[in-house]
């Protein structure tokens, strides 16, 4: 599902909203959702901070902004310098979008790689897409 025209690297936010933007519309780019799903983001976020911990936030749509997916998605910005979630400093912000759980199964690789700081580090300084989706696609991992 994390494909390599869904990650942008070494970009910059000026704030959380911003940085949802970027994902929701990369997320909007490869044709996953309706554009009304990037607000649907950032209504989630006005409810509950999806940080995560290891410098990672996963912003998702809530249950209502489920009519706007048209099918399952992720995008992942790399943001090198942080960008504050609530008091928090996200360096890697992930977008999803699930249609009928099939996000799940990524959503618990995504916790087990930043679960380990060394995997979350790897992500946040990887110099290329294709280092990030190796570490996704790591069996090991």
């Amino acid at each position: 599902m994390l494909k390599k025209e869904n990650i942008v690297l070494n970009q910059s936010a000026d704030s959380k909203e911003d940085a949802i933007k970027q994902a929701g519309q990369l997320l909007v780019d490869q044709g996953a959702v309706e554009p009304a799903y990037i607000d649907s983001m950032q209504e989630r976020e006005q409810v509950v901070s999806t940080f995560m911990g290891n410098g990672l936030a996963i912003p998702h749509g809530t249950d209502e902004g489920k009519t706007s997916v048209i099918e399952s998605g992720l995008s992942l910005v790399q943001i090198p310098a942080g960008v504050d979630f609530d008091g928090n400093e996200a360096k890697v912000v992930l977008g999803i979008a699930g249609k009928e759980n099939e996000h799940l199964e990524m959503l618990q690789k995504i916790a087990v790689i930043f679960s380990e700081e060394e995997n979350a580090e790897k992500v946040i300084n990887a110099a290329s897409a294709e280092e990030i989706i190796s570490l996704f696609e790591n069996e090991d991992v």
